[in-house]
């Protein structure tokens, strides 16, 4: 499970990237980097972490769940998610 700190800190950081999107894109578009090291490092889509909305594991997330790998094979062995089971050949 992830800590409490590390969900608030990727929410602040979501904000901010959503914040700046028209502004970074703007700026990348005109070619002028020193202005895009003059934003916020949160700005930087780069800097965010999709997290398992379960267990808060970072890696092996599947973006159209929202949930780790780990968790999607469980929830889908237990039924629980429409039209998926186990396959076999």
């Amino acid at each position: 499970m992830s800590t409490k700190s590390t969900k608030t800190r990727m929410a602040r950081i979501s904000r901010t990237v959503a914040k700046y999107r028209e502004r970074r894109l703007a700026l990348k578009k005109a070619g002028d980097y020193a202005g895009l090291q003059k934003l916020p490092r949160d700005a930087s889509p780069t800097r965010f972490r999709e997290m398992c909305a379960l267990t808060g594991r970072t890696r092996g997330v599947y973006r159209k769940f929202k949930v780790s790998r780990i968790m999607l094979r469980k929830l889908a062995l237990e039924g629980k998610i429409p039209g998926m089971r186990k396959a076999s050949w």
